[in-house]
């Protein structure tokens, strides 16, 4: 599957282009994830859903293939799997961002490939829900690209200064801690897909969906990141 998404944010291109190539610091902002160690370019996490009464745990990696720092433009490949063993999910994206006003507009095209329940649902479905997570993303960096500069370290529900501290943290397990407490929330499908999608998933294959739509949402969404400078 292939699928081509534009966005914009509210920062210039330089800090757009700094902050987005800086997934701890966007991590905060992903509904259901949670970063748990970086090893230079390769970021491991894990992904919580809750299909009612069931959370379903994902483990994924990205890495970045290619970074060209001029161009604005980079190539990142994003891969992740149910801990039961029950079907996978891998990403290529290639984002480049632009100057669009006083703002940054993003272009992100995507090429995926899944396997196991999840493989049975179309592209429209996936790609529903994973434009509803975008939102979701890019919402929550505009919104904390606009709080006051000297909140970073004031809002204590977002535990927003842990995840910039990720990285010196990441050789370990102790990288996972500093997503902070919202990391530990899951994901609620039912508040994504809504109902009437919901019905026709059972809750593995719906869960599955869910991470897939991250990988090819948020994985794209991420290069929005500079409004996230506020989530770090």
């Amino acid at each position: 599957m292939e699928f081509t998404h534009e966005f914009r944010v509210s920062l210039p291109i330089d800090a757009a282009w700094e902050l987005f190539t800086d997934i701890p610091r966007l991590a905060p902002c992903m509904p259901g994830a949670q970063l748990t160690s970086v090893e230079g370019e390769r970021y491991r996490g894990t992904v919580k859903v809750k299909v009612g009464p069931v959370t379903i745990v994902y483990k994924g990696v990205a890495t970045f293939e290619e970074r060209d720092d001029a161009a604005h433009t980079v190539r990142l490949k994003a891969s992740g799997q149910d801990t039961r063993g029950q079907g996978n999910a891998e990403a290529h994206i290639t984002a480049r961002l632009a100057p669009d006003g006083d703002g940054t507009r993003v272009t992100a095209q995507t090429r995926l490939s899944i396997t196991g329940k999840a493989a049975q649902f179309g592209q429209g479905v996936i790609e529903e829900i994973s434009r509803k997570l975008l939102g979701r993303f890019v919402d929550c960096l505009e919104q904390r690209s606009a709080a006051p500069a000297d909140t970073d370290t004031a809002p204590s529900e977002t535990a927003a200064p842990a995840p910039a501290r990720a990285p010196a943290a990441a050789s370990g397990a102790s990288g996972a801690a500093p997503a902070g407490a919202a990391a530990d929330e899951p994901l609620d499908l039912f508040g994504v897909a809504g109902g009437a999608l919901l019905k026709r998933l059972v809750p593995a294959a719906a869960g599955a969906l869910i991470v897939i739509a991250l990988v090819v949402g948020l994985r794209r969404a991420r290069r929005s990141g500079p409004c996230c400078r506020r989530c770090g």
